[in-house]
């Protein structure tokens, strides 16, 4: 069960670049930090994967996964923010962020091989943060990525909980340990879904711009 959500997620991410890619490339109609954010993603889960299968450590790759993420979908809302105070808030918030982050690992360099509970929870709540500020804009404006969107402020704020939970249960059976992973892989995959089901609604050929 864990190996087919984990691989369906692979699956639909592998499109998602796919689709992405050709409205990028042929259309020129995606945006292009969104289009980093997926390429990014699947070479750092193949990366992880292939660690894995190796029995090596992948957390370091999962930590760079958390940073990459939060910066290539911060630079992404602050490409569709009409506002200059939204724009300069992304790049102070996300040096901030950054100037935290990193100044932790250059004290303690151990943490890129831990799970940096930390760093995931500071980079997930703060793209909720640029999501949200979207969503509200999105009340007068275009609804630009909407679907999307609403899949981001999902998994990243269902994530974090989750991952907040997991860590909780660490001294309790496995079944239930491991459950707060099991369901963030099912997250994972409606979030993939929510971002395939925005480019059939924006980019495709029978899709309605919205």
């Amino acid at each position: 069960m864990d190996d087919f959500l984990i691989y369906f997620g692979y699956f639909i991410l592998v499109i998602n670049v796919g689709l992405y890619s050709y409205s990028f490339f042929r259309k020129e109609k995606a945006n292009v930090f969104l289009l980093l954010y997926l390429v990014f993603s699947l070479l750092v889960q193949f990366g992880m994967e292939f660690l894995y299968h190796l029995k090596m450590n992948n957390l370091v790759l999962m930590n760079f996964y958390f940073l990459e993420q939060m910066v290539l979908l911060g630079l992404f809302y602050r490409s569709l923010y009409q506002q200059v105070v939204q724009k300069k808030f992304v790049l102070i918030a996300l040096g901030l962020a950054l100037l935290i982050l990193i100044s932790r690992l250059v004290y303690d360099p151990s943490l890129q091989f831990k799970f940096n509970l930390f760093q995931i929870t500071i980079t997930s709540l703060l793209t909720v943060v640029f999501a949200l500020i979207h969503f509200y804009n999105m009340l007068t404006e275009n609804k630009q990525y909407y679907y999307l969107t609403i899949g981001v402020i999902g998994y990243m704020f269902g994530g974090t909980v989750l991952f907040l939970l997991g860590n909780l249960t660490i001294g309790l059976s496995d079944d239930f340990k491991y459950l707060s992973w099991r369901l963030n892989a099912f997250l994972f995959i409606v979030y993939h879904f929510f971002i395939l089901f925005e480019w059939v609604k924006s980019f495709s050929k029978k899709g309605v711009k919205v």
